[in-house]
């Protein structure tokens, strides 16, 4: 059954760190793109980051670059969101989506084929 499992999330002060587990069974993940996204109350579910199957291709929301760092580790099937200087406006539920090869980074949360229940990042002091 493919699965996606994050991890990771929790209340953090203002300019503090987090770093987000996103953990993949079921499914060759190897062959996936894996993206992040974000949802605030209210708002529009919003792409964080994304890596290809490979690394080789790595996109951020311009309000996070800089500051977050995705990574993957295929042999372990798992992706990494480290989130440094965190601020209030970084406060969502988290998610993490995967979408099948050929399918590029993209923000665009339609066309991710598979998501986590999500975890939650409170960033408050």
């Amino acid at each position: 059954q493919l699965q996606l499992v994050e991890s990771g999330g929790g209340l953090v002060q203002p300019g503090g760190s987090l770093r987000l587990s996103c953990e993949a069974s079921g499914f060759s993940f190897d062959y996936y793109t894996i993206g992040w996204f974000r949802q605030a109350p209210g708002k529009e579910r919003e792409g964080v980051s994304c890596i290809r199957k490979s690394g080789g291709i790595i996109k951020y929301a311009d309000s996070v670059k800089g500051r977050f760092t995705i990574s993957r580790d295929n042999a372990k099937n798992m992706v990494y969101l480290q989130m440094n200087s965190l601020k209030p406006d970084d406060t969502a539920l988290y998610y993490c989506a995967a979408r099948r090869f050929p399918g590029d980074c993209s923000p665009d949360p339609t066309l991710y084929d598979h998501w986590g229940q999500g975890t939650q990042v409170t960033v408050s002091s």
